[in-house]
């Protein structure tokens, strides 16, 4: 077998962030402009979570690795109104961190200083931060500069188009513009791609210290968020990759961006995968931070039906693909899904392009699969919604299709959807749900026993660029390792062996010809 390259270390990690939800999310600040009366706006603050409730959510405890899928299962749907049992911050992939903290991460990420903290408020922040520990006295440090008092951070809201930065609805801060006209270089836009850069270093900090990775030992990296790094000579040209690697402390690497809507981190995966399988270099990590946008995206909902505002985290991972050793999950990047030009937009096709058509290339059942993670949106955000439980339809969708193939019997569908699926548990920060949130559960299923193979399906929507109607994705198989192939030789004889003998037999041959 080829040696394929491993998962050697996840990260999840969630930034609580309530009053940018009002400020930064998409819904809320056209909402302001069409509409800054409505009654959605009015009753938006009384339906914001506390942190305490953030960590008190059990998908939230699922997403940084303390509650596992089976036990969220065993949860009466829906979620919103239970609580954890032992809601704390810090799980088993990540953790979730306060706003407060999340603005102070945020300005030591800031190599321009655009971001203004509040004098007071910055010497609680950076108490709270190297209680932290993941940070250097001289990242810290950065915080002592703030000198700032509000009336001088409302001047820079109210005239010079500065973004504030709110804790409990007062203002602690702000993001200036980096240019005068350049609207890629607005406040808006900094704000969006500093708080993006900065969850992204929260998840690589996270993975460095819960996996025990040596910084210096990361070749490469590949950022994969939703967020476009430029200026107007070079809107979207990047690079967030090398710009967390900075502040990350990950010195020997460098990197670049992957976009591709929802399915970027499939796609960056699979580059990541094929870096590391071809030699180029021995690890890789995909990294992504979250999306201001889409917080509170769905809150007219929510807040319609009376539920707490569910949309007011950050999210962010980091994912580390490395040369094998034979222990940790291959990736099986030769048996790789693909939604192609040709494929079309109707969804048996697509599930069948990602699903049963590279099942089928490498002579296996749906059925040979232990568990399936396609889109893995929490069903308690998305069904008062309108978009009802979007794991549960892609599992029947792909249970349908083990039908007609003849894998399974049409009354074994239940069973089916319950034994190869999830139940969803991830944020709605567009690209982080889209099948890797399973990647370091599944890497941990594979380790302990319980799973052998695993299919990691990302897909995407193009067509929201306006560029194209066509829909995406991308799937590939993790798999138990069977061994460094290296290792293996035909006969049981390890390639050592085969080398020893061939010298062996070298030295025999050349001493002949020298009697």
């Amino acid at each position: 077998m080829a040696d394929y390259s491993v998962i050697k270390a996840a990260s999840y990690v969630l930034a609580h962030t309530p009053d940018m939800v009002i400020h930064n999310g998409t819904t809320q600040t056209t909402e302001m402009v069409v509409n800054p009366d409505s009654d959605y706006l009015k009753e938006l603050p009384e339906h914001l979570r506390s942190y305490d409730d953030c960590l008190a959510y059990i998908p939230n405890q699922a997403y940084i690795g303390n509650v596992t899928n089976d036990e969220l299962r065993a949860v009466p749907f829906p979620y919103y109104d239970k609580k954890s049992e032992n809601p704390v911050r810090s799980g088993k992939y990540g953790e979730i961190m306060p706003q407060s903290e999340f603005y102070g991460l945020m300005q030591i990420c800031d190599v321009f200083d655009l971001v203004l903290l509040e004098k007071d408020f910055a010497v609680k922040v950076k108490a709270d931060l190297n209680a932290w520990g993941l940070l250097k006295e001289e990242q810290l440090a950065v915080l002592d500069k703030n000198q700032w008092e509000k009336a001088e951070l409302e001047r820079l809201v109210n005239e010079e188009h500065a973004e504030g930065l709110y804790e409990n609805f007062e203002l602690v801060g702000c993001v200036k513009r980096a240019h005068d006209v350049d609207v890629n270089l607005s406040a808006h836009t900094m704000l969006e791609n500093i708080v993006t850069k900065a969850s992204s270093v929260q998840s690589i900090l996270n993975l460095l210290s819960k996996c025990d990775i040596d910084p210096d030992s990361i070749d490469y990296v590949i950022d994969c968020c939703e967020e476009a790094c430029g200026d107007m000579n070079q809107r979207g040209g990047g690079n967030f990759a090398k710009a967390a690697a900075e502040v990350a402390g990950l010195n020997m690497a460098t990197g670049s961006d992957v976009r591709g809507f929802c399915a970027g981190p499939a796609h960056a995966i699979l580059d990541a995968a094929s870096l590391v399988k071809a030699g180029t270099f021995k690890n890789v990590l995909v990294t992504a931070g979250g999306c201001t946008a889409k917080l509170g995206m769905n809150g007219k909902d929510h807040v319609k039906k009376g539920l707490p505002i569910l949309e007011d985290c950050i999210g962010g991972f980091s994912v580390l693909i490395s040369e094998n050793d034979g222990v940790n999950p291959i990736i099986r990047n030769d048996i790789v899904g693909r939604h192609t030009v040709g494929t079309g937009s109707a969804p048996q096709n697509v599930i069948g392009s990602l699903v049963t058509d590279p099942l089928d290339r490498a002579g296996l059942k749906v059925t040979d699969v232990d568990k399936f993670a396609p889109e893995l949106q929490n069903p308690d955000i998305t069904k008062p919604a309108g978009a009802g439980d979007v794991p549960e339809a892609n599992f029947k969708m792909i249970a349908a299709l083990s039908v007609k193939r003849g894998d399974i019997a049409r009354t074994d569908i239940p069973a089916f959807v319950k034994e190869h699926g999830l139940v969803g548990w991830a944020p709605t920060q567009g690209h982080i749900p889209s099948g890797v949130p399973f990647m370091g559960p599944l890497r941990d299923m594979i380790l302990e026993g319980s799973a052998t193979r695993g299919m990691i399906i990302g897909k995407g929507s193009l067509f929201l660029g306006r560029m194209t109607n066509l829909f995406d994705g991308v799937s590939f198989l993790v798999e138990k390792n069977p061994g460094k192939a290296e290792e293996k030789a035909a006969g049981g004889v390890s390639a050592a062996e085969i080398k020893a003998m061939i010298a062996e037999s070298m030295r025999d041959f050349a001493e002949s010809l020298l009697k």
